[in-house]
């Protein structure tokens, strides 16, 4: 079982982003508050869960939250201020849209730009010990594949429902074989020399 708090009696809001590594498509993060009382067996880090367990706690954690929120950042803003800055912006964007300041953000990483001069902590493999983080993490995951299934529909040749824009090898043939797209990264290495 993941642990609730980082700190009793703060009003702590989770962070995560998924996408960072993909040569395609956004980069999303979700900011999540949950209640005191919170529990589920089943939550965990997002690449722990499958899509199907993933999709099933989406709507658990939406009713349960005291707050959430989606930050996207597009591909051509990753190509103008790199995927680290971009994967700070993303969960800036969630943190905006939670409608209520917390008392402590913690995020999943190493490293993040401070909000609002609220305090932070950065928790490597956050999202494996914390449960708003795990929550962020599932939030950040469900939206962002649904957002590349939808734009799979569109550009059929990268599998992009089943890799989600990340560097597989059927996403590479397809960018050798029909070039690019306008939602690829072109500030990523998109083949290999």
């Amino acid at each position: 079982m993941l642990e609730i708090f980082h700190t009793k009696n703060k009003i702590e809001a989770g962070c995560d982003e998924a996408g960072r590594g993909c040569l395609a498509g956004p980069v999303v993060a979700a900011a999540v508050i949950l209640p005191s009382n919170f529990r589920n067996d089943i939550l965990n880090d997002s690449k722990q869960l499958t899509e199907k367990k993933r999709h099933a706690l989406r709507p658990i954690i939406e009713r349960a939250a005291l707050a959430w929120g989606i930050g996207v950042v597009d591909n051509k803003e990753i190509d103008e201020i790199n995927i680290l800055n971009a994967s700070f912006l993303a969960m800036h964007r969630a943190l905006d849209q939670l409608g209520k300041f917390p008392d402590s953000i913690l995020v999943d990483g190493n490293r993040f730009n401070p909000y609002n001069n609220i305090e932070h902590h950065c928790i490597v493999k956050g999202d494996a010990i914390y449960m708003s983080i795990a929550a962020a993490s599932v939030l950040a995951k469900t939206y962002r594949d649904d957002m590349m299934t939808e734009l799979a529909k569109e550009f059929p040749f990268y599998g992009w429902e089943r890799n989600m824009g990340y560097p597989t090898k059927s996403h590479r043939e397809g960018i050798r074989e029909y070039g690019t797209t306008p939602f690829h990264r072109m500030s990523f290495t998109l083949l290999p020399v």
